[in-house]
């Protein structure tokens, strides 16, 4: 006999076979069973699980010598000529060839025959959306009223091309991608029947390659024994694909892990000298982070097998990495990572979008993001304080009202109480003290000894801030002013952005951007200045950002002046003549005069 493809081979014959459609087989199972058959039946989803091979089911279950029965016997003579497909009683017809009104007539002119050796006479149509409007126009009347013998069956890729007139006409059965573990059953029992040695991974990533698509899935298979025989190891089947190594995964995970930037951009640019595809490689590192965040979400190991899709040993090794993150560090890992797979779709460089994702997520555990602040009980005064010098006392500064000797009188009430013995006399300073400072007690340190006090609470105003980024670099300004600021702690600014504006967040978290925020910042407030840009959650109230400030701005002044303007005598006389309302106005500017 010829050679057959695995699709074909192992395709389903009775309803039992079917995996992964249970509520379609169910349904007609029990349909058949109670002799409500339906005289149309639409049958909708995805390439490749399974639409043609119910309709051919169907058509057997209808027209078996046993039937009508919900388990045809699939040895009679209508069985197998329909499983052969040279059945006289069902027509089979492709849609994408088939497309005229002439077509749908000829099928008009032949419903008016009996079968002939069957129950019913079957047309089932493949692809029918590629059908012409008027095509599915000439059907609509034998459509809604055939005659008793006679069943469609339809199947299509694309419901939303299907007129509504003929959908109201047809029992519609949704067809769902077929889950992974049966996917990777099924190949188990076809390299079983075929003496194939495959390991489970290989037949994983075969499942996971073929989107949910049976055919698909078959296919790749024989795809893949063609290329390296009955025995099949994982790297053949890599190299097939022209997947990524999930070594390549792994190895950036553990700098990851490790916060090695350079071991980081040293595995991309393996990849660069082995030809990968970055993309693919990015889509790859979005999935496992996304597994690693469920992992931190989902720590028991017996609810991720329905949750992860991998081998038992890759869950494992998942559930290991993910204990060096905390659930905020792996969601911002798994955003880091997404955010860098949108930007190569787009980017003339994917290599830099690629390293700078890498060296971004190194760095996520070195500095801590989303990590549980320390205690500030556990130290009184802040260590930077300790080394800062005293602002009001740098040369050239005003003191704003507090002088020496009010931080003598402090110190006086922290020092012990000065003894009775006379002090002795002063010794000579460089420079003379002021006239209006008390002699210092004997055992009382020097002024300057003291810690310094803390530095006074950053001031800026942000709608300054936005004006004069949007002044200098409009296409900076035009994302900073869609954020709101959040709040300022010690030398930090914080700018929070709300879940629809992730481009303007994307923008501002540039490090370049970033940067020249920062300098204007500090320009304007005369230190150093710290920037976070955050995420506001779900529900969180926040004032509204500088855009929306102006907007509604705008929206006041024009509502004032339409106001002032209907309350004008000549308006206001003007809407009585004509019976109408002042919808708008405009402010004009105002004309120059000409020289006479």
């Amino acid at each position: 006999m010829d050679y057959q493809v695995s699709a074909r081979k192992y395709r389903p014959a009775t309803f039992r076979d079917v995996i992964g459609q249970p509520h379609v087989v169910q349904t007609l199972s029990n349909a058949i069973a109670s002799k409500r058959i339906a005289h149309a039946f639409l049958f909708s989803g995805t390439r490749g699980v399974g639409k043609t091979t119910m309709a051919r089911i169907l058509a057997k279950a209808l027209n078996c010598e046993q039937g009508p029965t919900a388990t045809p016997c699939d040895t009679c003579v209508n069985c197998r000529e329909i499983t052969q497909g040279n059945s006289v009683d069902v027509i089979e017809i492709d849609g994408a060839s088939n497309t005229g009104v002439d077509d749908v007539r000829e099928i008009r002119e032949n419903v008016k025959f009996t079968p002939f050796h069957g129950h019913y006479r079957i047309y089932i149509i493949d692809e029918v959306h590629m059908l012409s409007t008027s095509a599915f126009n000439a059907l609509l009347k034998t459509l809604e009223e055939p005659p008793a013998h006679v069943v469609f069956i339809f199947a299509t890729t694309e419901i939303h091309k299907i007129p509504a007139t003929i959908l109201s006409r047809c029992q519609h059965y949704n067809f769902r991608r077929i889950p992974h573990a049966e996917i990777v059953q099924r190949l188990r029992f076809v390299a079983q029947q075929d003496g194939l040695t495959v390991e489970d991974r290989s037949l994983s990533s075969i499942a996971r390659a073929s989107d949910g698509s049976m055919r698909d899935a078959l296919s790749i298979l024989d795809q893949v024994v063609a290329f390296a025989g009955k025995t099949v190891k994982h790297g053949d089947l890599e190299t097939l694909l022209g997947t990524v190594p999930q070594e390549h995964v792994r190895a950036m995970i553990a700098a990851i892990i490790a916060k090695d930037g350079p071991a980081a951009v040293g595995v991309i640019a393996q990849l660069l000298d082995q030809g990968h595809d970055f993309r693919a490689y990015c889509a790859d590192l979005v999935e496992y982070a996304r597994h690693m965040l469920v992992a931190a979400v989902v720590p028991a190991a017996q609810d991720l097998r329905s949750l992860i899709e991998a081998p038992e040993e890759d869950v494992r090794q998942i559930v290991a990495n993910a204990k060096a993150f905390t659930v905020e560090q792996a969601h911002e890992l798994f955003r880091i990572l997404s955010q860098a797979e949108d930007a190569l779709r787009l980017s003339a460089h994917p290599r830099f979008v690629l390293e700078s994702a890498a060296i971004r997520a190194a760095r996520l555990l070195a500095s801590g993001t989303s990590a549980p602040a320390a205690p500030a009980v556990a130290h009184p005064a802040p260590p930077r304080q300790a080394t800062a010098p005293a602002a009001p006392f740098a040369p050239g500064r005003p003191t704003s009202g507090y002088s020496q000797t009010a931080q003598a009188k402090s110190m006086s009430q922290t020092r012990p109480a000065p003894s009775s013995t006379p002090p002795p006399a002063p010794v000579a300073s460089p420079k003379p003290a002021p006239p209006t400072l008390p002699a210092q007690p004997a055992n009382t340190k020097p002024a300057q000894a003291a810690p310094p006090p803390a530095p006074p609470p950053l001031q800026l105003n942000w709608e300054q801030v936005v004006e004069h980024v949007s002044g200098r670099h409009p296409n900076v300004g035009a994302f900073l002013e869609m954020g709101t600021l959040l709040g300022i702690e010690g030398n930090q600014l914080t700018i929070g952005y709300p879940s629809n504006a992730l481009v303007a967040r994307g923008m501002i978290e540039k490090p370049d951007n970033q940067q020249l925020i920062t300098s204007l910042c500090a320009e304007l407030a005369g230190r150093p200045v710290r920037l976070k840009i955050v995420e506001l959650a779900d529900g969180q109230t926040a004032a509204p950002s500088p855009a929306q400030s102006r907007a509604a701005k705008a929206r006041s002044q024009k509502d004032a002046l339409l106001e002032q303007t209907r309350a004008h005598p000549l308006v206001k006389q003007a809407r009585d003549v004509f019976g109408s309302d002042l919808v708008d106005v405009r402010q004009a500017a105002p004309r120059k005069e000409t020289a006479s």
